[in-house]
């Protein structure tokens, strides 16, 4: 087939051609945007799910709704290294010059800039990092004491009384939330709690792997109360199907029944599999419809290009007792693993086993389904790992 007219886009983040099996929660999005326009509350949402089931794809597909309904849009992806406030900083200054420059009455905006000045001043006596010009004179003594839980929450309600001023709304949208250390999440809440109170048209749609609703009960147990998570899976294999046939019918091709079988059973429905499969699938067929014989010719193109780029980049970021860690969850099987069990396969105490553990999953490698259990945030992760490594014996070598 025509490689320029493949519709598969394997990619973070990419869109696919069928946003298929994802209506619940677009349309959970949608009834938020609605009702926090109409004034009316709604809980923000955190949708969890693990590597590569597509939740940024939908953090870009509902940004383009709120961008649709009238919505100020801000996009951030937190990382492990970079800390909350100067993450925020230069988008809400950003927001709040484009409101700036609409019409209306009023100097909630000009506050608002005042209020991001005296922020920005309190988190360089603490961070210490970006240095974002403001040509405003701070609100001294309001958000500048440097201690997020506090600032945050007036900094986000001088934001969104801006946006109310100028009949406006925001809409923050935030990847990898996971990646923020216990005390920003807190404030986070917090701001939201805060903004929800006063039924301001501020929402938070965020996205991050499934350790959240309990990272976010941690650190505030009202969160349940002021966020939905809805989880983001694997998909059902009829939506499987109709994610791969829509798009290649759409395209004058299509797959035969066994084709899309032996898909479905390599991909175990995960969105970004699908997409690799149906990529390498398409540029090796010649005809129409796509066999079964093409996807297993294509399947070690598709595993090699995983190796190389999906996994890779992860295992590249692994220390050797990392690595034998992981190896060893790969000996025991892909599902969950009591942290006991990975001990005996490593011929190792339990208790010595909390550093390692803590680290990977700081680093969204494995995350705790069950107390006392581990499982991998990548899908298929334990087949790479036994690729990687084929001796377990020598894992941490």
């Amino acid at each position: 087939m025509d490689p320029i007219k493949n519709p598969f886009s394997p990619g973070a983040g990419s869109p696919p051609p069928e946003l298929v099996g994802r209506e619940p929660v677009l349309e959970q999005a949608r009834i938020l945007l609605g009702r926090t326009l109409a004034g009316r509350s709604e809980k923000s949402l955190l949708l969890t799910g693990l590597r590569g089931v597509g939740k940024t794809v939908l953090l870009n597909e509902i940004q383009r709704m709120a961008s649709a309904s009238g919505y100020r849009t801000i996009e951030v992806e937190a990382h492990e290294d970079k800390h909350m406030g100067p993450l925020l900083a230069p988008s809400l200054r950003r927001l709040l010059y484009d409101l700036d420059r609409l019409a209306g009455a009023g100097d909630k905006v000009k506050r608002g800039l005042a209020v991001l000045r005296s922020f920005i001043s309190g988190i360089k006596l603490t961070v210490g990092e970006v240095d974002i010009g403001l040509d405003i004179e701070p609100e001294r003594g309001v958000a500048d004491s440097g201690d997020l839980e506090i600032d945050l929450p007036i900094l986000f309600m001088a934001v969104a009384e801006a946006a109310a001023e100028r009949k406006s709304a925001i809409a923050l949208l935030i990847d990898e939330v996971q990646y923020f250390n216990q005390k920003e999440l807190g404030a986070l809440i917090m701001a939201m709690h805060k903004v929800q109170q006063r039924q301001l048209p501020l929402v938070l749609i965020g996205a991050g792997l499934p350790i959240l609703p309990g990272l976010a009960g941690e650190s505030k147990s009202y969160a349940e109360r002021l966020f939905s998570f809805p989880p983001v899976g694997a998909l059902a294999e009829a939506d499987a199907n109709k994610a791969l046939q829509d798009p290649a019918q759409a395209a004058g091709v299509s797959f035969d029944t066994a084709a899309l079988a032996e898909i479905f059973r390599m991909t175990q429905g995960y969105p970004y599999f699908l997409q690799e499969w149906g990529y390498q699938t398409w540029n090796r067929a010649v005809d129409s419809p796509i066999r079964v014989d093409v996807v297993t010719g294509a399947t070690h193109d598709v595993i090699r290009r995983l190796d190389e780029n999906f996994f890779r980049v992860r295992f590249d970021r692994l220390t050797p007792s990392e690595k034998k860690f992981l190896r060893a969850m790969a000996e025991l099987g892909p599902e969950s693993h009591r942290t006991g069990d990975i001990a005996a396969k490593m011929s190792v105490q339990v208790n010595s086993l909390g550093p390692v553990r803590a680290k990977l999953i700081r680093k969204g490698m494995i995350y705790s389904p069950a107390h006392g259990e581990m499982a991998f945030t990548v899908p298929l992760f334990d087949e790479f790992m036994r690729r990687a490594i084929p001796d377990f014996n020598h894992s941490g070598h």
